[in-house]
């Protein structure tokens, strides 16, 4: 087992390092199609009712596993040559995006709100491709010990992007005309650029036997008298969709692996939900709110991840994902806490501060657990999926949280999202256990 010491000096990797700065450009181009735009969009005379359709601009993000088969397989003439696969891809989504950003910029949504509403689905098309490219980049280029400081590394600079494209963005739009910010916005995406141009293409030995298997395919209905295009459709499709799925669903298990998937962030789902109701509830201001869950919780989810990172490359993949969803499901009793004693500034910051820091140790080994879970033949697709999937307690069970918080009492209801973290860490248990056995079997 690695010393901490000697598992803190991943972060000193030149391609761990790489991934901070993947990472800045996916989270940034996220709050210009939502918080941002909305803050705009409220400044520009738009109703209410519109600025909430426009939260359908969005829905590229869910859907990207669609498309996410494209561009696992498909070369890009001339660039693919010159630069790589994923790397040519990478580029092409970000030189897309900066000219998204830029037309969202100069729109006019308080006289072609459609123009605006356009754009932004092209902003959020463009940027759900980079982050299919850049996941994929990631876990090709790291090893499997690799996988926790990278998700750390990529976590974190995701939320650094978020912050520059939220907090940043608005403030610098009271000194200037909102159009220049976004073009500000579209052109730190350089940046992600410039990492891409800056380090290799990561070697994907299976892919390439994938390609050949895939022509030989095509070949063999060819001689069975199928016409090319249809030889040349079938075998794409073939390695494309159909070969991506089989893989992982003839996997043992896979089953309980989508059951973990769904239930290990669920109590964080709920939690997140109800949180500014709940601070709301218990009496602190706006700027009481803001200063502590957002500047004061940020630092420390930084440092979460970071931990986990550690945790992850020390530990494996497995027991991180135990000892860091327990402490997260412990630090989860600290809002119980904070509802018995009522408003209390220094309590809201030992709450946040435990949660968030505990909650980004999770969400790096989780990351790192989806990563590992990807066959490398089809990484784009199979993260894809798995990431939206993912979302599922996001999106489904936290639209309940306010149900649960009325009926048992704020207590009760983070009593409840710690408990409900238990069955998730049950099946973890048993997967550990399996696995020891399947490793004492192939000894």
């Amino acid at each position: 087992m690695k010393s901490w010491i000697e598992a803190s000096k991943i972060y000193l990797d030149r391609r761990i390092i790489a991934i901070l700065f993947l990472g800045f450009s996916s989270g940034l181009p996220l709050l210009l199609v939502y918080g941002t735009l909305s803050y705009w969009l409220k400044i520009e005379g738009v109703s209410l009712a519109a600025i909430g359709l426009f939260s359908l601009a969005r829905l590229p993000y869910t859907f990207k596993f669609l498309w996410a088969p494209l561009v696992d397989h498909i070369r890009l003439p001339v660039l693919h040559r010159l630069i790589g696969h994923r790397r040519s891809w990478a580029l092409l989504s970000q030189l897309c995006l900066i000219v998204s950003i830029i037309g969202l910029g100069m729109s006019n949504p308080s006289v072609t709100p459609e123009m605006t509403a356009l754009m932004a689905v092209f902003v959020a098309f463009f940027s759900a491709t980079q982050d299919i490219l850049i996941d994929a980049y990631r876990i090709e280029l790291l090893k499997d010990d690799e996988q926790g400081a990278g998700a750390a590394m990529y976590v974190n600079g995701y939320r650094l992007g978020m912050l520059v494209a939220g907090a940043v963005a608005i403030g610098l739009s009271d000194w200037i005309a909102m159009p220049l910010v976004y073009m500000m916005m579209a052109g730190l995406i350089v940046i992600g650029m410039i990492t891409i141009l800056l380090n290799k293409e990561p070697e994907n030995l299976a892919a390439a036997t994938q390609l050949q298997e895939r022509d030989a395919h095509a070949s063999q209905l060819v001689a069975e008298g199928k016409p090319m295009w249809m030889a040349s459709t079938i075998a794409n499709f073939n390695i494309a969709v159909v070969l991506p799925f089989k893989d992982f669903m003839t996997r043992s298990g896979w089953v309980w692996v989508l059951v973990f998937i769904i239930l290990y962030k669920m109590g964080e789902a709920m939690l997140g939900a109800m949180a500014n109701p709940f601070y709301q509830e218990m009496g602190f201001s706006g700027t009481e709110i803001g200063s502590i869950t957002k500047v004061f919780g940020m630092a420390a989810t930084v440092i979460g991840g970071l931990i986990g990172g550690i945790v992850t490359y020390r530990y494996g993949i497995l027991h991180s994902l135990l000892y860091c969803g327990i402490v997260q499901m412990l630090s989860t009793l600290l809002f119980s806490l904070q509802a018995e004693v009522g408003y209390n500034i220094p309590m809201l910051m030992v709450a946040i501060s435990g949660e968030n820091i505990t909650a980004g140790m999770a969400t790096t080994a989780f990351v790192a657990y989806l990563s590992s879970q990807c066959n490398s033949a089809y990484t784009a697709t199979q993260y894809a999926l798995l990431s939206s999937f993912m979302a599922v307690p996001r999106d489904l069970f936290a639209s309940l949280s306010g149900l649960l918080a009325e009926v048992v009492g704020w207590t009760w209801f983070f009593a409840a999202c710690s408990a409900i973290a238990l069955p998730a860490l049950l099946l973890l248990v048993w997967m550990i256990r399996k696995d020891d056995a399947n490793r004492l079997k192939n000894a």
